[in-house]
């Protein structure tokens, strides 16, 4: 597998999940980590578990993967996973708490065979606290934390984001930030340590800055009506003549003054813009104005002005926009449109996307790695392992 990027010196164990590890086993892997990923095997004459999941040629968040499918509840499986981490910098698992240790992979276990391992855990709730077992899904872990709210219209109720505050964001990245963090460390140090990233935790995080606003009376308790929460009539998106939405941020003085020229809000009342007593109204006269063009005409009239504007792109969209294309934000990998690795390195850029590879195409090959032949190998097939295909 081609590998390349500022992280081609690490060698990543992932057990196979679903979200947030996943997600930042995706980030690792992009910027060059060789990330070998511990698949559970499938039931024979039924595609099962999370083998049959991660096999899907459209699951992004697998890409750049090695994989080897292995029956952890056998002591056999459990020992060919240790000696994969015998040579890892980290491993990554996202089950609840306790899971790892019921099967015999605990931190202290892994810890012992490699006292440099970073040991990286994502929960929905943390490894303690009153709710570190219960279930949960990531509409629960950002509205304890307060995000949540911020989502909601003035009056109406919040909207939730797909995984993007909790799982991706505030789980997944804060995982692949923590652990690279340790790893940092224990170069220094020759000793590993447990990464603890809870998505309650990683939401809350995300709130740093309005938490600090509302602390000091800048951020109103009712959500929709601040000035970054779509409750300023300066910053919304808007419906234009054709049904489509176009964004406007025009917080500073001379970005506002610009919007007032270029759309016409010529009345004094727009005058007094951080007047918040009178965004409502002044809402309602920005959202009249914008229903007289199609957002292509609005795009034609704003282009190349500063009044921080960009129309609202679906999915389909979003790929075909110049500047998407003119810095290859996306890509394309068998069909499959996808988001290119992020961010960009000058010394060491990431390789190419390549397409996801099934689940378990790679167990033959690691288990020889680590130095198991062919009998031991065949062995192992019969009921520990699998391999793509068998």
């Amino acid at each position: 597998m081609q590998r390349a990027g500022p992280l081609s010196h690490l060698t990543v164990i992932e057990f196979a999940g679903l979200g947030p590890a996943p997600f930042a086993g995706m980030m690792l892997a992009d910027q060059g980590a060789r990330v070998i990923r511990i698949d559970r095997p499938s039931k024979p004459g039924k595609a099962g578990g999370m083998a049959a999941l991660t096999a899907r040629h459209s699951d992004v968040l697998s890409r750049g993967r090695e994989s080897i499918a292995l029956d952890l509840k056998q002591a056999e499986g459990r020992e060919v996973a240790l000696k994969l981490i015998e040579r890892a910098d980290l491993l990554l698992e996202g089950f609840r708490p306790g899971v790892m240790e019921s099967l015999g992979l605990g931190p202290d276990i892994c810890l012992a065979r490699r006292p440099q391992l970073v040991y990286g855990r994502v929960t929905g709730w943390g490894q303690n606290g009153p709710l570190a077992q219960a279930a949960g899904h990531d509409i629960n872990y950002t509205a304890l934390s307060g995000a949540l709210h911020s989502t909601a219209r003035r009056g109406a109720q919040p909207t939730p984001t797909p995984g993007l505050i909790g799982d991706f964001g505030g789980g997944g990245m804060l995982a692949a930030f923590g652990v690279l963090a340790a790893v940092l460390q224990a170069r220094q140090s020759g000793q590993g340590q447990v990464v603890d990233a809870a998505i309650s935790d990683g939401s809350a995080l995300l709130t740093a800055l309005i938490q600090g606003w509302r602390s000091c009376g800048l951020w109103n308790a009712e959500a929709g009506s601040n000035n970054g929460d779509g409750g300023a009539h300066f910053y919304d998106a808007y419906r234009c003549a054709d049904g489509k939405y176009m964004s406007i941020g025009a917080m500073e003085p001379q970005f506002y003054a610009l919007l007032r020229e270029k759309c016409g809000l010529d009345g004094p009342e727009f005058d007094a813009q951080w007047n918040a007593a009178q965004w409502p109204q002044l809402k309602e006269r920005v959202a009249e104005v914008f229903l007289q063009k199609t957002r292509q005409q609005w795009c034609e009239l704003l282009e190349g002005s500063d009044v921080c504007f960009a129309p609202v792109l679906d999915l389909d969209e979003a790929p075909r926009h110049p500047h998407n294309q003119a810095r290859h934000t996306f890509v394309e990998v068998n069909g499959i449109t996808q988001p290119a690795p992020a961010p960009r390195f000058s010394q060491t850029p990431a390789a190419p996307c390549q397409p996801v590879r099934a689940a378990a195409a790679d167990t033959c090959k690691l288990l020889a790695e680590i130095g198991y032949d062919e009998a031991a190998i065949a062995g192992l097939l019969q009921g520990v392992a699998q391999q793509a295909g068998n």
